[in-house]
């Protein structure tokens, strides 16, 4: 089993989002697994303070996995032996992000125009990290659904398990997921799979179920939300926004300065209050303060 919690339930590699401090939340309402905003494999090998800035692991996290992005073999065969990496007990590749900024320099889901590069990448990090090893994709690229014939390419490459998104690249994240394209995944590979796309509560998780995967991966369900898994799970629980915040602000002050936790927070405060009474009223005055107090004392 990749996950704990008995929860067949997994966070997914958010960026902008799925830090410490969020991923922390996510345990403790029942994920049984998380992945870290997605880190550049080059950024590491060239020693970028940012990138290496994104691997904090809180002490109350049990299983977080960490993501990677890339296109040479090579780079990741060297970085995933660095002990920065060496920490986590699970190492994820990108193969599914569809920003331009990323795509363009044949990362994150550009790898889907070329099976056999996705191979050689997992191949690369199974062999030189001795770690658990998942990918995660989309249903294609150019107007290619080929999800198949990667997600073959990954299992044999010696993937441990395979994310698929049900959604193309063009799509970004508009339209519907597709679950039945997910489910035709799941008849031909081997290795355990996890559906991801529009999992937001107990309805469409039971849908995403239905597919036959192994396990569901909850992204922007999950933004604002922690308690979803416990939602979804149909777990009972008990939920305040001031308390998850406060903590989301301790846990980050743990590892980085009052100003990149001020700029890291205002983003995921917008969030904590989307849809409640007041809310606009609380991000005005959440992105115009000036301190970590004055953050705290809007929620106080």
């Amino acid at each position: 089993m990749i996950t704990y919690n008995d929860s067949d339930l997994i966070l997914a590699p958010i960026a902008g989002y799925s830090d410490a401090g969020m991923r922390v939340l996510c345990f403790r309402y029942g994920a049984g697994l998380c992945y870290t905003e997605m880190v550049s494999a080059k950024g590491l090998f060239y020693g970028n303070e940012n990138t290496a800035a994104l691997l904090h692991i809180d002490k109350e996290e049990k299983n977080t996995g960490v993501q990677l992005f890339g296109s040479e073999p090579e780079i990741f065969a060297e970085v995933v032996r660095y002990d920065c990496i060496q920490k986590f007990p699970i190492i994820d590749i990108n193969m599914g992000c569809p920003v331009r900024k990323i795509t363009s320099n044949g990362e994150g889901s550009a790898l889907m125009r070329s099976p056999e590069l996705i191979y050689k990448i997992v191949r690369a990090v199974k062999d030189n990290s001795g770690k658990t090893v998942t990918v995660k994709m989309r249903l294609g690229i150019d107007g290619l659904q080929n999800v198949q014939e990667c997600a073959l390419a990954a299992q044999e490459g010696g993937a441990d398990m395979i994310t698929v998104h049900g959604r193309t690249k063009e799509q970004l994240y508009g339209g519907k997921a597709d679950y039945d394209a997910i489910a035709r995944v799941k008849e031909i590979v081997k290795v355990p799979l996890c559906g991801n796309g529009d999992v937001t509560d107990v309805v469409s998780y039971r849908k995403m179920k239905e597919t036959g995967v192994d396990y569901v991966m909850i992204a922007r369900g999950a933004m604002g939300r922690p308690y979803v898994f416990s939602s979804v799970l149909n777990k009972e629980y008990q939920y305040d926004v001031k308390e998850a915040v406060l903590l989301h602000i301790d846990r980050l002050c743990a590892f980085f300065p009052e100003k990149t936790v001020m700029n890291v927070m205002k983003k995921q405060i917008a969030c904590y209050v989307y849809g409640m009474r007041g809310s606009k009223a609380i991000k005005e005055k959440a992105f115009a303060a000036s301190s970590l107090t004055e953050l705290k004392e809007i929620f106080q």
